[in-house]
């Protein structure tokens, strides 16, 4: 890695115009630039501009797009996933999900996660290094290019807590609904956190109309804290207080994520716990705050010992919180053939290279 060069499409365009004046060239050039890099197209591959300015770029620059280590397609639903390679050789996944609205994208903000959550493969080795704001630009990049289809929406879902590496994450919201780039709508971009608190208030003051997720998977302190190690940090309470912040201060609906354990969650009674939580904590007789609860069966990872829960559990459990006015409705499962939760595949490719 030439960490000494400066990373091109990390660049805002004002960073970026700034560089090329710094280089004695008009600064009309950044926006020819901009918006090639943002199509996947490399610097020296542009038509628009001229040998020596591509020389100067080569000399004190770098652009990169995450390579294609591997690439799964479902025969059943038409769901994407790939392994991309990044710069330095370490991979993340990203998996294109088909709807009738459009592409949607779910991409991962780091190698590997320090979080810990038990059900989750993406944090088995723990976290290797932040992504780039270039990197989580790439993968919509590469995939978009690779599938020939625009992507119009964006779930930050995939390997990683994004609010762990927030100043990145952030510089890429930015970048990605940049009218001459990507120009992906913010109210087409989901964030999920498993509850990073001090960073969910510093994101209600970033101006940033997106929808956040909240990874709850627990009713109660005991439970969560059993999954989730973060919760013996931010316990429930004080991550329910920032999500009122939140809405509070920015508006934006904010979904809450539910992973069904079998034996571990997913009962008629933490169903109804679960219910009076969200409706006492984050409900009052002035405001009602918009809750929704997406349940998700669990993703069987062979190192947690994890099972997913029966259909039967599952109704039981939406039904339970709909009737007490809590909103719930089952993720359909994508991708099913090819394993697209995020996490596995990387896990399998890290395996090989040490076998």
């Amino acid at each position: 890695m030439e960490e000494k060069k400066t990373d091109l499409l990390s660049l805002e365009l004002p960073e970026l115009e700034a560089l090329l004046v710094s280089m004695g060239e008009p600064k009309y050039r950044a926006e020819q630039i901009f918006v090639q890099m943002h199509r996947g197209v490399s610097p020296e591959d542009m038509t628009n501009i001229g040998k020596a300015l591509k020389q100067k770029l080569a000399d004190t620059a770098y652009f990169h797009i995450p390579s294609i280590e591997k690439k799964l397609v479902s025969a059943i639903d038409g769901t994407v996933k790939y392994l991309f390679a990044m710069r330095d050789g370490n991979c993340v996944e990203s998996v294109v999900m088909k709807y009738k609205h459009g592409n949607t994208i779910c991409i991962s903000s780091q190698v590997g996660c320090r979080m810990g959550c038990a059900f989750c493969a993406s944090t088995i080795g723990g976290k290797v290094r932040d992504l780039l704001p270039s990197e989580l630009l790439g993968q919509i990049i590469a995939a978009q290019n690779d599938g020939g289809e625009r992507i119009s929406n964006v779930v930050m879902m995939g390997i990683g807590e994004p609010l762990d590496n927030y100043d990145n994450v952030v510089k890429f919201l930015h970048l990605v609904g940049n009218e001459k780039g990507l120009n992906i709508g913010y109210r087409h971009i989901s964030l999920s956190t498993c509850g990073v608190v001090d960073k969910i208030n510093r994101l209600a003051e970033e101006d940033l109309p997106i929808t956040l997720s909240i990874s709850l998977h627990a009713s109660d302190d005991e439970t969560r804290s059993s999954i989730m190690p973060i919760n013996k940090k931010w316990n429930i309470d004080a991550l329910l207080c920032a999500c009122r912040d939140y809405f509070a201060k920015t508006g934006r609906r904010i979904s809450f994520e539910y992973t069904l354990i079998a034996g571990k969650n997913d009962s008629v009674a933490a169903a109804s716990k679960l219910a009076e939580l969200l409706n006492r904590r984050l409900r009052t007789r002035s405001e009602t705050m918009p809750i929704h609860v997406n349940l998700i069966p669990v993703n069987e990872v062979s190192e947690s010992g994890f099972t997913h829960s029966g259909k039967e559990a599952v109704d039981k459990f939406a039904a339970t919180l709909n009737k007490k006015g809590i909103r719930a409705t089952v993720r359909r499962k994508l991708g099913a053939d090819i394993n697209a939760s995020c996490g596995q595949l990387r896990r399998a490719h890290e395996d090989n290279k040490q076998n």
